[in-house]
């Protein structure tokens, strides 16, 4: 499961699924375990402490920062991270920002 702490979990394979359907995959975990431990094909590296700023950004500041399309606060996204903690923080800081 790819995340911890009571809020929904994917599956690996839910995951991939989910990918199909254009669903935004933010990784939060910060650059150096991207390095270390590999990129999630497919995801988009915002780490943590950049992820609040980052969904307040401007949509064209947020493609130049991301190469990435800035998700709508409707769009369906999913958070990543090592164990599921920082992901679980992800998910209550977008909801917080009125993300659905």
């Amino acid at each position: 499961s790819l995340c911890a702490g009571g809020v929904p979990s994917l599956s690996y394979r839910e995951l991939k699924d989910l990918k199909k359907a254009n669903v935004l995959h933010i990784d939060v975990r910060e650059r150096w375990e991207i390095d270390k431990f590999g990129k999630i094909p497919a995801s988009v590296n915002i780490p943590l402490g950049e992820l609040v700023e980052a969904l307040q950004m401007d949509p064209a500041e947020f493609k130049v920062q991301y190469n990435q399309k800035m998700p709508a606060k409707s769009d369906p996204v999913v958070f990543s991270c090592l164990a599921g903690t920082r992901s679980k923080q992800a998910l209550g800081f977008a909801t917080s920002l009125g993300f659905s």
